[in-house]
């Protein structure tokens, strides 16, 4: 187990460009959030979800958002302001991928850092990513400014970039990054 850290699984997107809730989407018969929720509860000790509205049927703590439709950086607040320990690993429900590897050797680089981001393909990768609640007031300072975005918030942090080269021992062809944004995404996962 990863510890001084909570699981913060963010499933309160509009799901736009999928056409449906992603989180609900199956995938070799489980849904992608069943899927990210089993290999986060294999890591960590405590693991929240991180929802617009409340959802029945979930199994782990859920947060809303407290200001709606402002994006994942709410979502991240609201995690880190519940999780109650020193990190969140954050992490996109539409991940089915990501592998405890990755997140193992995420984990190894906090010291010293108020995030560690994984860079795949030359740009940063923020939902798949450890955050400390040191952070808590730049990111609420972002979201006062009205910047709503993660990798701009980023920018205002001490961050560990982790590269390519970096992740590809545990991770070869750096599946954990495979996000499900589109139906043409799921028909990609299926083969």
């Amino acid at each position: 187990m990863i510890g001084g850290c909570t699981a913060l699984i963010l499933a309160g997107g509009d799901s736009r460009r999928m056409g449906q809730d992603k989180a609900d989407l199956v995938l070799d018969g489980k849904t992608l959030l069943w899927r990210v929720t089993a290999t986060m509860q294999s890591l960590f000790p405590k693991v929240i979800v991180s929802v617009r509205e409340m959802r029945a049927g979930l199994d782990v703590p859920q947060v809303c958002d407290e200001l709606p439709a402002s994006g994942p950086l709410t979502g991240l607040i609201a995690g880190l302001t519940q999780a109650g320990t020193p990190w969140v690993f954050a992490v996109a429900c539409d991940m089915p991928f990501v592998t405890p590897a990755v997140v193992s050797q995420l984990a190894i680089y906090r010291a010293g850092h108020q995030a560690v981001v994984p860079l795949v393909g030359g740009y940063p990768q923020p939902l798949a990513a450890f955050y400390a609640a040191s952070g808590l007031g730049v990111m609420r300072a972002s979201l006062a400014q009205g910047d709503k975005s993660l990798r701009s918030m980023l920018q205002r942090l001490e961050v560990r970039y982790v590269s390519e080269a970096e992740l590809r021992d545990c991770d070869p062809q750096l599946r954990s990054f495979f996000d499900l944004d589109t139906p043409q995404d799921v028909l990609t996962a299926l083969k």
